[in-house]
């Protein structure tokens, strides 16, 4: 159980490998000894990653470019990394992106999207290699979600529920596959500092988090990966969101909504 050791012909599928959390997930797996496929939409991002990444471990590293909002490029995925000689051994389900504001305000089509990418193709890719993982007996997959997962968010309403989704999905296949040799585990971290908060238009609205809040992408994935390696069900990294989320998540929502909206006004 937990982390499969590494060898010649198996490699951890890392996605949303060019920024972010993501990239030290990476890292990380690359420093205990795994090869690495490296999946983005930057190419350049994902060479210059996979280049440092043989360098300083010693690891193959592959990066193989993919927008997987696109279902047909996540229905080729497997087939393009089964051309590269590996079979994945580690599913990092790390891709995603979210938005902030008033759902009526936002555009439709990116709330979409994002549905499209924090959800479906953690299910299709999950899809396309447990089934190997549980023939072999030995196998991880790590789901990253979100606190946000915790509770409903006025004002980040798809982002919550979609990692919501991410979240039940995970821990369901947590109980469904640790007899059987595969380690599911679900990240939920915090605000950590990279470029989602940008992208979100969240901005300064993490600037405002205080520093005890935050935790550092790099120590995020060494959490996240340990928490894998002992096959922990939900890994929330750093001490402050860990409680905000224990609260969250057993406060009845008629409770806790009203307090949301003073943040989210609707």
């Amino acid at each position: 159980m937990g982390l499969p050791a590494p060898s010649a012909s198996t490699a951890a599928l890392v996605t949303g490998a060019s920024s972010g959390i993501g990239v030290d997930l990476a890292r990380e797996l690359a420093g205990r000894g795994q090869n690495v496929v490296l999946v983005a939409r930057r190419a350049d991002r994902l060479e210059a990653l996979a280049g440092e990444l043989a360098a300083a471990h010693g690891v193959r590293a592959e990066a193989l470019s993919a927008d997987l909002l696109d279902p047909a490029a996540v229905s080729a995925l497997p087939g393009r990394v089964a051309a590269l000689g590996l079979d994945v051994s580690i599913l990092i389900n790390n891709a995603g992106y979210g938005s902030a504001g008033q759902f009526v305000d936002l555009d439709g089509q990116v709330e979409s999207d994002m549905v499209r990418l924090n959800c479906e193709a953690v299910v299709a890719l999950s899809s396309a290699y447990a089934p190997g993982m549980v023939e072999r007996e030995a196998g991880a997959i790590l789901v990253v979600a979100s606190s946000a997962a915790m509770q409903p968010l006025p004002g980040q309403a798809t982002y919550a529920a979609s990692k919501a989704f991410a979240l039940s999905f995970a821990e369901a296949l947590h109980t469904e596959l640790s007899h059987r040799g595969v380690a599911v585990t679900a990240l939920c971290p915090g605000p950590v500092d990279t470029e989602f908060a940008e992208r979100a238009g969240m901005t300064e609205a993490f600037a405002a988090v205080p520093s005890f809040a935050r935790v550092a992408p790099e120590d995020c994935a060494k959490a996240a990966i340990d928490g894998l390696a002992a096959n922990r069900r939900v890994v929330v990294p750093g001490l402050a969101i860990k409680a905000a989320t224990t609260s969250s998540r057993y406060t009845p929502h008629a409770v806790l909504l009203p307090l949301l909206k003073r943040f989210y006004p609707v």
